[in-house]
Order: structure tokens, then C-alpha cells, then sequence
């Protein structure tokens, strides 16, 4: 039986077998553009998985039919993206990376000032995601869970009293929280939300410096709810929560709550 050559597009791309088959000679746009495309795409299908070697750069070339200056650059671009990690040394080469929840919270941070998304747009998004999550953590929540919200208030009231509240602080609890749903595509969701949190709660700092106690207090009553299984109450408090952000990001005058 006769073996695929090293250019063939049909080639396997080292182990695990049969992945990779996608690689082929391009010739058209922006080579490495079209070398990124295709190899993401592999990561996408699931036909690389974390932890894949890439084939080697000499390799690239010739199934690509492009330079090493081209398999370099579509390289970089990829750990850039953070889709692959370039290791050195006589095992090194280039290796699929896990996904990155901080990596795509980035790529939303940076949507967020080049798209002129608004802090109240991000508000908004945060209510329909976090109003949502709320029952589920409430029903999965572990005893661990709730001592470690709990823990991140004590720090928060610690923080206060010493007049030096982090707004890294709110957001690790409000990723923290999501984490108590015990699904993993809401906790990488939560995560990704992490820097364009952080950027809507300093706009609603600088319109009432003084707001962060009760942001605080808030905290620790949804963790009391959670605790006691209240969907209802977690989820109505969460509203409050989130509707006082909204409320000073838009200007608006603060409604009055109970």
C-alpha cells in the first residue's frame, strides 16, 4: 500500500492518527491568513485536541507548499490567539492549547472599546446571563461553594474597612458564583465576562465612589439565599444588584428599593 507523501493534503498530521487531513497547498489571500484559517478549523471540528503537536515547521512547508517565513508567521499569529503554545528544546514544537476563558474575555474587553459598547450594554448583557444562572446555582451550590463566596465577602468587608476595595473583588465573586452551577460552559461564559466586568463597575464607581458597601452587603445576602436553597429570593436580590449597576451607568435617577 502506498504512504501519502509529506505534501499530500490527505497526510495525517502525526499522532494521534487520521488528524489533520485538512492541511493542504493554498495559494491564494494571505498565506498565513489561510494556514491559521485551516488549522483552527481542525481545533474547531475537534479533529486537534489539546495537547496535539503540531507537525514540525520543515514539515508546514511542504504540506503547505509555502516558506518557513509563511509557517512562522501563521505560527505566531495562533499563539497570539492563544489556540497554540510554541515550546523550545528537543521536545519542543508547537502544541494545541486547552481554550482560555481570559483569552476570550480579552477579545470581549477589546470588542467593547473598538465596537463602543456601551458599560450599560454590558449591564444589561450581565442581567439576562446572571438573572439566568441564579436558580441552577442555587439547586447545585456545595457546601465548598458557599463557604468560598462567603470567604470573598469577608475579604471584600476587610477591604472596605482598610478603604481599599479592589473592583477584582466583585468580579471574582460574580465568577465565582457562576462556578457554584457546576456547568462548565456557564463558568468559561463568566470568566470571559471577567475584564469587561471590571470596566462597567469602574464607570459606575466614578459616577458614586462610595457605592461599593452596598455592593458588598448585596453579596453576602445572595450567598445567604444560595445557602438556603431561596431561588427566588437569590434571583429577585441579583435583580436589585444588577439594576443599581444599570442604574448608575446610564445616568438615570437610582430607584428607590426596599
Amino acid at each position: 500500500m502506498t504512504t501519502p507523501g509529506p505534501s499530500s493534503p490527505t497526510a495525517a498530521i502525526s499522532a494521534p492518527p487520521n488528524k489533520g487531513d485538512l492541511l493542504s497547498r493554498v495559494s491564494v489571500g494571505r498565506i498565513s491568513e489561510v494556514i491559521v484559517d485551516q488549522i483552527r478549523l481542525l481545533i474547531r471540528s475537534g479533529q486537534l485536541t489539546a495537547g496535539d503537536r503540531l507537525p514540525s515547521e520543515r514539515e508546514l512547508c511542504e504540506r503547505f507548499g509555502v516558506s518557513r517565513v509563511t509557517v512562522r508567521e501563521a505560527l505566531r499569529v495562533l499563539e497570539a490567539n492563544g489556540l497554540v503554545d510554541i515550546r523550545v528544546g528537543a521536545r519542543g514544537g508547537a502544541f494545541v492549547t486547552a481554550p482560555s476563558s481570559r483569552m476570550v474575555g480579552e477579545g470581549i474587553a477589546d470588542l467593547l472599546s473598538l465596537s463602543s459598547l456601551s458599560a450599560l450594554e454590558v449591564t444589561e448583557a450581565r442581567m439576562v446571563f446572571e438573572l439566568g444562572l441564579v436558580p441552577l446555582a442555587c439547586e447545585r451550590a456545595t457546601e465548598e461553594d458557599i463557604a468560598a463566596l462567603y470567604e470573598i465577602c469577608d475579604r471584600s468587608d476587610a477591604a472596605l474597612e482598610a478603604d481599599d476595595y479592589p473592583l477584582t473583588l466583585s468580579a471574582e465573586w460574580h465568577s465565582r458564583l457562576a462556578f457554584c452551577t457546576h456547568n462548565r460552559a456557564i463558568a468559561l461564559l463568566a470568566e470571559s465576562l471577567h475584564d469587561p466586568m471590571i470596566r462597567s463597575l469602574q464607570e459606575a464607581r466614578s459616577t458614586e465612589p462610595t457605592h461599593g458597601r452596598g455592593g458588598v452587603e448585596e453579596h453576602r445576602a445572595l450567598v445567604d439565599a444560595l445557602a438556603a436553597r431561596d431561588a427566588e429570593r437569590a434571583t429577585e436580590l441579583m435583580r436589585v444588584h444588577l439594576t443599581r449597576t444599570a442604574t448608575r451607568v446610564s445616568g438615570a435617577e437610582e430607584p428607590a428599593t426596599t
